[in-house]
């Protein structure tokens, strides 16, 4: 088979246990986001996703996605999702359609300036370090209500929602608890999206209320 093929048989599996997962947490087929991962693949590959019907890619690192959002045009939502440096805010601004790692308020402030010289309102998510590992970026829970607000009152961002990363574990519901405490934030915060599971857990997350996943390998391999 080719990788037409592969990455098309991926999707419909992915797709399907995503369902799944949405049914049983009492949400409808449909309703959770796929933001396919692509920093690892080629210009060709998400060309396949995006003619397969998936329309929203993420990318973690400016160089890598520079070539491929160029390449693929505006048929795609590009997605942020990899740590920002703030000297990098603006080609962020001009490359993405959302940046969803904002995980401090000196990057929240770097990509207001850059939006509001580029006339441009972009959509954002706040990381939150839920586990508290050190490797981890994000805000902390505790400083979370104050840096919303703070995020809130720049006029060129809109704060959508919160994103994290769990700990990579062998038995995803390890992590379920992680999910759930997003959740409850969000819930707390007035905020409506939510990022979180990738291929290893997704179906933990959507159970725990994930309203978009970041998936790259489970369709790549």
């Amino acid at each position: 088979m080719g990788a037409r093929d592969d990455i098309e048989r991926n999707l419909e599996r992915v797709r399907a246990r995503m369902d799944e997962a949405a049914t049983r947490s009492g949400r409808p087929c449909g309703s959770v986001r796929l933001v396919a991962v692509t920093k690892t693949v080629s210009v060709e590959q998400a060309r396949i996703l995006l003619e397969s019907g998936v329309t929203e890619l993420g990318e973690n690192r400016v160089e890598e996605a520079r070539s491929k959002v160029e390449a693929v045009g505006p048929t795609a939502q590009w997605h942020m999702i990899g740590t920002v440096q703030r000297r990098k805010a603006g080609e962020v601004v001009d490359l993405f359609a959302y940046v969803d790692s904002v995980d401090r308020l000196e990057l929240a402030e770097a990509l207001e300036r850059k939006c509001a010289e580029r006339g441009k309102v972009m959509p954002v998510l706040l990381e939150v370090n839920v586990s508290g590992e050190a490797s981890k970026h994000g805000f902390i829970p505790a400083d979370l209500p104050s840096a919303l607000d703070r995020v809130r009152a720049l006029p060129h961002l809109l704060a959508e929602g919160l994103m994290t990363m769990a700990p990579l574990v062998d038995d995803p519901n390890e992590v379920r608890p992680v999910f759930a405490e997003l959740r409850k934030l969000a819930e707390q915060m007035g905020l409506k999206e939510l990022s979180m599971g990738m291929s290893n857990d997704f179906e933990v997350a959507i159970e725990e209320g994930a309203t978009q996943v970041r998936i790259g390998t489970a369709l790549f391999e």
